[in-house]
Formats: structure tokens, sequence, C-alpha cells
């Protein structure tokens, strides 16, 4: 606006201000407190046009540092962070101005600043003058002429998505309904990102026009493409999928305790509000990775979260440009370094020249590949994989339950390898690709046969060597004698301080912050009185545990590593290594350790309650835990975990999650113990494998126990198994239903399949429990003991699920380990291929 306008408008301002006043004297008053904007009234700065409820406000506001004046809707109390919608995002009200929002003598809205400017109207083709408009409770400016809605904001956004709302694209028109975000955080005119629909009925997300981030397909539970959102994350409310007059719909249930935003530096925000503590939790934000990035490697480049570097090429596939790969360009993606049959010899209808024939790569865990076709009429996996094969353009294929058969048949773009969750995708490659595998793995066998023959001569010569060794030191040891253990020796003196904790953690030596001293063994005789029977606690399967004091009187709980426990000092080192770097009120805290003597011994806080089993599997005292008190139990075990793969400094998978892993404090407060299996992951490896499977019976995952396969989801699914432990008060790995032969889990569904969570509640606590909250427990519980990892819940969500006081609408699907293994404990002479596996793959520890 030219300066020589606003002098000019200045000079009728004062005018119009004088009838403003004169006609609406009485009214302004009325309009602050109204919830329906009528004809012949105008909402002025200053005024509030409510919702009916108080949730959502319409009115004036300023942005951030500047004075310019807008009309927007906010949630609850203001803040630039609750605005949802602002009208005139583009024209904004000059500070030298005044305006008022009004019926117009069409019936439309009208924003109208002092000098008589149109900023914004609803603009929309009215049957006659008499108008109304209201704000809804879900946020949504209603526009009513003769009695019919005739606009409404929901269908102009800003960058907010409200639930309610639709989000659509006209198929025909190809037209889209979109978010598009702010230009900086306190300026809301129109931004460098927006976000729509695409055909194929995903959400995207576009920068200046260009991909930035696609969400991947809606599967009726979650987007298949974020990995973080499990669909009990989206905890009350439900999205729909659906076609309508040529159109695609995303639309939510209403729901105002949640909404989706787009900001201004293009992450597009799930939160969810907590009416409990007045704050707004971040569920899922997207993109959150360089990976998230839309089609950030290329055509058919692999992107991985922690990888150096963290694009790759598919299998079968070679840069296209080496020289711009290697310097660190992967925008030109890969090209195939053998033709598949087809394109090289012309492929016959059967799909196969002579014995030669294309086959397929299986990458598991992916964010499936834009731009898909479907075969509708086929059924299954197999029969998929034959259409592609026969289809010549057809590049890769994947079944997924929700969908069926969906193939490729333009370039694969923008796949991502997720840490936890993602699909199948099975890429085409030429059979060469195959035979040059095998090769070298015929060559690699070959190879480590002459290895493992010579580590086997060397190894007898070592162990020669090692028992000469041996002798000498045993009869230099029963000469010298050792006179610690006795009270009042005088022979042999304690070496102090042998092994100085920083060596232990390894290379991670420049923060001292969280080193565990090094504790004299003296010290800990004299704490112990000498390892007193009187002061034993327990025993596990690290070995004995004594209660001890120190000489400032401080409780401690000394730990000593058994010669005979099957652990050794890999363990004891990852447990002082670990716990050293995590600090947390739900996890127990290591305060010392010492290595003198051949001894390995761990010194932690003292708990005074122990350890959870003596209370929940304990008649006589499960009495004490109320429902109350479980509860309390249930969510710090829960924030423990989420702080061990999430928060914490090092991302920890525990593996040996269970009741008598759970300590509790003189409150009952739990904290989680015992870090001697638990395992560091990366970013670029929370799922991995081990031929040596380590854990408790009843709390192992399927895919941990019968593959050696472990992640974040194992903790997952123990805390699924531990959380049904306490409600139930019943231990998993030897509960049997006397007349059903069912497992403690197997018991849990059929009972939640017959909605009678009741009957599965401890009858200690049946009296002080809300049904409500045990029936959320119990839907928590079995999510996260179902039997593949994608539908389990991360323990952020739990925690949304177990804190968030809404019902649940996630159904949890049937535990068929937990059916199929207590049918093979009924055939106790029959093979039962999972069962053969598990007793040749698996070494078990009990009674840690």
């Amino acid at each position: 606006m030219s300066t020589a306008y606003v002098k000019c408008c200045r000079l009728h301002k004062w005018p119009l201000f004088v009838f403003s006043l004169v006609s609406l004297t009485g009214i302004l008053q009325a309009v602050h407190s109204a919830t329906i904007l009528q004809r012949g009234y105008s909402l002025k700065d200053g005024d509030i046009l409510d919702s009916p409820a108080g949730t959502f406000h319409l009115g004036f506001f300023t942005s951030g540092n500047s004075s310019n004046r807008y009309v927007g809707i906010w949630e609850r109390v203001f803040s630039l962070q609750t605005v949802v919608w602002v009208a005139n995002r583009d024209y904004p009200i000059l500070p030298e101005l005044d305006a008022s929002l009004s019926i117009a003598g069409d019936g439309n809205l009208a924003l109208v600043d002092s000098c008589h400017r149109l900023l914004w109207s609803s603009n929309t083709t009215l049957v006659s003058p008499n108008s109304t408009a209201m704000l809804s409770d879900y946020g949504d400016l209603i526009l009513n002429n003769s009695g019919a809605t005739v606009w409404e904001s929901f269908d102009h956004p800003s960058d907010t998505y409200l639930a309610g709302m639709k989000i659509s694209l006209d198929l025909i028109t190809n037209s889209n309904k979109i978010l598009t975000s702010w230009k900086k955080l306190d300026d809301p005119s129109m931004g460098n990102f927006s976000l729509g629909v695409t055909p194929a009925a995903q959400i995207i997300l576009w920068e200046n026009g260009r991909p930035r981030w696609r969400s991947g397909q809606w599967n009726g539970q979650a987007f298949i493409g974020i990995p973080d959102m499990v669909s009990a994350a989206s905890y009350g409310f439900k999205l729909s999928v659906f076609i309508k007059d040529g159109k695609i719909y995303y639309y939510t249930d209403f729901n105002s305790s949640h909404r989706w935003v787009l900001s201004s530096i293009g992450t597009f925000t799930h939160l969810m509000y907590f009416e409990s503590t007045d704050t707004w939790l971040n569920l899922w934000e997207a993109p959150a990775t360089e990976c998230d990035k839309y089609n950030r490697c290329g055509n058919y480049g692999i992107c991985s979260d922690g990888a150096v570097p963290f694009c790759s090429c598919l299998k079968g596939f070679v840069p296209k440009s080496s020289l711009e790969w290697n310097s660190g360009n992967w925008s030109g993606g890969c090209v195939r370094r053998t033709r598949v049959l087809c394109e090289s010899n012309g492929m016959t209808p059967d799909g196969d020249v002579g014995d030669v024939q294309d086959r397929f790569h299986l990458m598991q865990g992916v964010k499936l590949p834009d731009f898909f076709g479907r075969a509708s009429q086929v059924v299954n996996v197999r029969d998929c994989g034959q259409f592609c094969l026969k289809n010549c353009s057809c590049k890769a294929f994947s079944f997924v339950d929700a969908f069926g058969c969906m193939i490729w048949e333009s370039n694969l773009v923008d796949i991502n390898v997720f840490r936890s969750g993602g699909n199948d995708l099975n890429v085409r490659l030429a059979a060469s690709e195959f035979t040059q595998d095998d090769a070298v793995t015929g060559q690699k066998k070959t190879m480590a046969v002459y290895v493992i023959v010579g580590i086997v001569l060397a190894g007898l010569l070592s162990v020669g060597c090692i028992a000469l060794i041996f002798c000498k030191y045993r009869r230099r040891k029963v000469a010298d004698g050792n006179s610690l253990i006795y009270p009042g020796s005088s022979r042999k003196q304690v070496v102090e301080a042998v092994s100085p904790v920083k060596e232990m953690q390894g290379e991670d030596k420049e923060d001292k912050s969280h080193e565990i001293p090094h504790i004299s063994f003296r010290t800990i005789l004299a704490a112990t009185s000498y390892f007193a029977g009187a002061n034993l606690l327990g025993k596990g399967g690290f070995g004995p545990v004594y209660k001890g004091t120190l000489s400032g009187g401080q409780e401690i709980a000394v730990k000593k590593l058994s010669t005979g426990s099957g652990q050794g000092m890999e363990e004891f080192k990852n447990e002082v290594i670990l716990i050293a770097k995590l600090q947390h009120r739900n996890l127990v805290r290591l305060l010392g350790f010492c290595t003198e003597n051949e001894d390995q011994i761990l010194v932690y806080e003292y708990m005074p309650n122990k350890s959870l089993d003596s209370f929940i599997f304990e008649s006589s005292k499960k009495v004490l835990l109320d429902w109350e008190k479980r509860l309390n139990i249930i969510e710090g075990i829960a924030r423990g975990l989420l702080y061990l793969h999430r928060d914490s400094r090092l991302r920890i998978i525990h593996r040996d999650l269970k009741a008598s892993n759970i300590l509790l404090d003189e409150d009952m407060n739990p904290k989680i113990s015992d870090f001697g299996l638990a395992r560091i992951f990366s970013s670029d490896n929370n799922e991995t494998s081990t031929r040596r499977v380590v854990g408790t019976y009843g709390y192992m995952s399927p895919e941990y126990a019968m593959q050696g396969i472990f992640s974040v989801k194992s903790d997952v699914y123990s805390f699924g198994v531990l959380l049904l432990e306490i409600i139930s008060g019943k231990k998993n790995n030897t509960y049997r239903h006397t007349g059903l032969n069912l497992s403690l889990l197997a018991y849990a569904w059929k009972l939640w399949n017959e909605e009678n969570v009741m009957g599965f509640v401890d009858p200690t606590i049946s009296d002080s429990c809300s049904l409500d909250e045990v029936s959320r427990c119990i839907n928590v519980g079995l999510l996260c003991v179902q039997d593949r990892t994608s539908d389990r819940p991360s323990m952020s969500s739990v925690i949304v699920m177990l804190e968030s006081g809404v019902s649940a609408h996630t159904e949890p699907m049937k535990p068929t380990f937990a059916f199929d293994a207590v049918s093979s404990d009924t055939q106790s002479h029959s093979y039962d291929g999972r069962a053969g596996l598990i007793h040749e793959f698996i070494t078990i520890l009990t009674g840690r």
C-alpha cells in the first residue's frame, strides 16, 4: 500500500470510527461472548468469536515482531503455535488501519479495513443475503445461508489439518485441496511447502512444487511409509480413504485432541493434546531424517539412515555416474548391471528362455517405491511373483495384505531401508546376478574350511601351553594361600583400583561425567560382613546378591559373579559400560564395581522391596500391590524402556526384560536392572541377529527365539508379556489354563475377544481397578505381543496409549505363536519345526 493511500485513508478513519462506535454501542460486548455472527454485526479488533464449548476462538492477532494484524482461529489459549487457520494470510491489516469482519451485503463473510479495502472474503455464490457464521468446537468456521452450509474454513485450510477435515484430490481436474506452510514462524503468508494427496491415495509434501516427502499408502491402520506411525500411536482418531464423484478423500473422525501441522521449514507433524498436563505431544514428524526426503538416492538407489554413505544401489545395479556418486551427488541414481532376460533376448509368454529365467531379490523392511500398480486378480505372493515374471515391464513386486499384489512397471524411486517395520520388496534381476553370488559363496566356503583347520591346530597348541602355565600358577596359589576372606588375616594385602573404569568404557573417554568408581575388595568385604549368609538377598543367573552397608551408612546391593553362572567377563564389562552411561529414574543405579582377585563384583543402590516377581507371583504379598501401584509400575517400566530405546546417550536393547529384573524402591517405583545381556544399537542397526540366543523362556519374542533376530521390538514383546503378568498375577512361562490348555497370552486374547477383560485380572485387585484402565492395558499388552514386529507399537506409542486416557481403537490380532506353542507342548513325542529350531538354536538362561 502506498504512503499516499495510507495518508488518504487516515483522513477518513475518524469519521468511520465514530460511525462504527455509534452504530455498534452495546453490541461489541455481546459479540465478544457470542458463538454466532449475524448480519448487521461486526467483529472488530479485540472481539472474540468462541466455539460453543470454548475450545476454539476466532479473532484478531499480531504475528511475532511484526505489527501487522490478521484474523485467525486458534485452539484453547492463544500463541502462534496454536493458530490453526488464517483468513487474510497474504493481505495483513496494516498497523495504521482498523478492520472488521462481518456479513457483507451479498451474504458472504468479508474482512474490510477502515479504508474500505476488501482484505478477504468467503467469495461463494449465495441464493440470498441472509447468512450467519459460527465457529464449531472442531475449529471449523461455517457460513450458513438460508438454512444450508455454503462455505466452511475446513474446505480452505491454512497450514493445519484438524480432525474432521477432508484432504482431497479431484482426479478429473487434478486439483488438490492442500495445506500450505507459513512463510516463517511469525509470518503466516504462503510459504514454500504444500501438502496434498496423490492419485495413489498417499499424502505427499512438496517444496516449491517438487516432491519432498511421501507417506506411503494407508493400510487401514497406519501409513506404511511412516515407520514411527504405529496405528496404536494414533489413539483417538480413525482415518478413512474413499473415492466419491471422481475425488480421493482422506478423512478423520472428529476429535479435537489431534492436529497435524505443516511447518515453515517443511516438516509435517502429528500432535496430540493431553488435557491433564496441558501439553501437546509430538507423535511423529516427517521428514525426520535424510532418508525420509523424497528419492534421496535417485532411481534404483537405497537410502539407509546411519550408513556411511547412506546411499547405495540396489543389488544388481551400479551408479549411473561413478564420478558423481563418489563425490556425494546421488541424484543420478543407479542403472542395471545386467539386463534382464526379456530386455536382452525377447522373453517367451511364460517368462523364460531355455533353462535360464529371471529371478527376484528379496529386500525386507523397506519403504515401498512410488508409482505402483495393482494386479487385482492375484490373491497370494507366489502368484504375484509369477504375474510379474510374465510381464516384461514389471521391475518389482510386493504382496501386502491390505493392498494385495503391487507391481512396479516404471523406475523404482524413493526406497528407504527402515530401522523397524517396513514391507518386503522383490526386485527383478537377471539370473546371472545370483550365479555370481553362488560362485563367491562357494569360494568363501572353501576358504572357510582351510581357516577352520588352521584355527583348530593353533588352538590345540595354545591349550597345551595354557595348561602348563596354569599348573605352575595353581602350585604358587596353594603355597601363598588367600586369607582375604578370613577376619584377622595378615598375609596378602588388597590391591587397590586394578582396572580404571575408563578403560572398560571403550573409546568414549572424552566424557568422564558417567564414570563408575572402582571399589576395593576390602571395602566390599567389610560392607557385607565377609559375604555373610545373613546378608544373602538371593541368587540369579549372574550369581549371589548380598546386602551391604558402607562405612557412611549407605545401603548397597552387591552382585558377585558366580563361576558356574554361564556368564563371564564379557557380560560383566557390558553391564558396567552400559549402566555407566545411563541415567533415568526407572533404571537401577550402579554405584561401583570391583575386579580384584579374580572376582567380578557389581555394587548397586539397594532396593528394599527387592524384585517385582517376589510380589506379583507370591500369594501372600501380591495383595500389597493394588491396581494404582501396578499401573504406576507398568508406566514406569515403559518410560524406562523408552529412555533405553530412544532418549539415552547409547540406544539400548535390553534383551532380558522380565519380572525378576524389575526392582522396586521404598515407594514401589520400578527400576529396570541387569544389563549383562543388553546390546547397543546404532541408527543403522537396530535390528540384528545372533547365533547365541540368550534370555528367559516366556519373555522372548518369536523372531528372537526362532531366528536369533532381535530389535527394540523384541523388548516391546517382553514388555507386553510383563504387563499381562502384572495384571493377572500369573507367570507366563508356567501358566496353563486347566480347562482350556491355554498359555497366559492365549488366555488373555481369548478373554479380550470375548469382552471379558475382568476375568483376566488378578482377583486380589479386582475391587480396586478401573474397567477402562484394565481394558486399555490389556489392549496394549496384546498389541505388544503380536507375532510380527511391524504390528507391535514402539515404546513411545505404548506410553501414549497408557497415559492418554482415551479408549483403544486398534484391535490386536490373534498371537498365533502363543497358541502354537501350547499345541506343540501337548505333543511331546512329535517334532514341531519351530520347537526344533528353538532347541537347536538357543541357549536359555533362567533363574536370573
